[in-house]
């Protein structure tokens, strides 16, 4: 979907398809170089990290295992509920793995800090973040992802991946959501 498509529910247009998938790019050329030699299992946060990983994953010139675990502190509206629940685990045995936790934005870190600690506890070789899109301002708990596409102002964002109420998940862009939208 383009951004002229949901125009009126759009405040502006933060990054365009071309941007991300050279930052994607960029990035995943990082991660090659970072994890050489070594085996690597990248973990997809559902829903939202499935352009991320679909475009990351494919701008890598390396093999790759890809597993999906479902994890929400959101419920239909823009702020973290403060409760972590998973929907749905990993099929993979992580024990001696390379992990790493992609994800398409970086909030208050409630979930992907507990993510991380119950990653880790399943006794993996390294537990590593990739986000596209991390909010600083927002944060309340510590998350120290080792790949951040950009920091972004604390706005509510869509597109990409991003969603509001299940919408806007096909935007091409990524763009602030008007308050009109959500109000």
């Amino acid at each position: 979907m383009d951004a002229d498509t949901v125009q009126d529910d759009l405040i502006n247009i933060l990054f365009t398809e071309e941007q991300i998938q050279g930052r994607l790019g960029e990035m995943a050329k990082q991660i090659e170089a970072d994890y050489e030699g070594r085996d690597l299992l990248v973990v997809g946060v559902l829903r939202g990290a499935i352009m991320v990983i679909a475009d990351l994953t494919r701008a890598m010139d390396r093999h790759v295992e890809i597993d999906w675990m479902a994890v929400s502190s959101y419920g239909s509206g823009t702020t973290s509920s403060g409760v972590v629940r998973i929907l749905k685990d990993l099929d993979s045995d992580l024990h001696g793995r390379h992990v790493l936790i992609v994800d398409e934005i970086i909030d208050t870190g409630l979930t992907l800090s507990w993510l991380v600690a119950n990653l880790s506890s399943r006794g993996p070789a390294s537990v590593e973040i990739a986000t596209l899109l991390r909010k600083p301002e927002a944060l309340q708990m510590p998350v120290e992802p080792k790949y951040v596409g950009w920091d972004i102002p604390n706005e509510f964002v869509v597109g990409y991946g991003l969603d509001y109420r299940e919408r806007y998940r096909n935007l091409r862009d990524i763009g602030t959501l008007a308050p009109h939208v959500y109000s």
